[in-house]
């Protein structure tokens, strides 16, 4: 097997899951690229492992440990942004960012430009 169709792949896989985690404002959009730069990964370890024909098959062994490190990321990605999306109603990352600015400034007891003109 030739390594360079599935480590191209693989790169491609990764651009457009790094692609995704630098374009994108929704968390869970963001946790998919997240997800799709892992499967990347993924697919270079299974890849290197069938081309060096190791016999302990150990890149499938930690393909396995890494799609279930991934799962349990995923579940806990998911329910943080459930949790978020119930407590502030939105999951766009811009918003959540500047809510969080704002609040901070508000423990802090500075005053904002609107509080401030009021």
């Amino acid at each position: 097997m030739h390594l360079v169709y599935p480590a191209v792949l693989a790169a491609l896989l990764f651009c457009t899951g790094l692609y995704g985690v630098l374009a994108r404002r929704n968390a869970i959009l963001v946790l998919m690229s997240v997800e799709l730069m892992l499967n990347a990964v993924n697919l270079n370890l299974v890849a290197f492992d069938v081309w060096l024909r190791d016999t302990l098959h150990s890149g499938q062994a930690l393909t396995l440990f890494t799609i279930a490190i991934a799962a349990a990321e995923i579940g806990i990605g998911l329910a943080i942004v459930l949790a978020v999306y119930r407590n502030r109603g939105s999951s766009d990352i811009d918003r959540l960012r500047d809510t969080a600015e704002t609040d901070d400034a508000e423990t802090a007891g500075i005053t904002t430009n609107a509080e401030a003109t009021s």
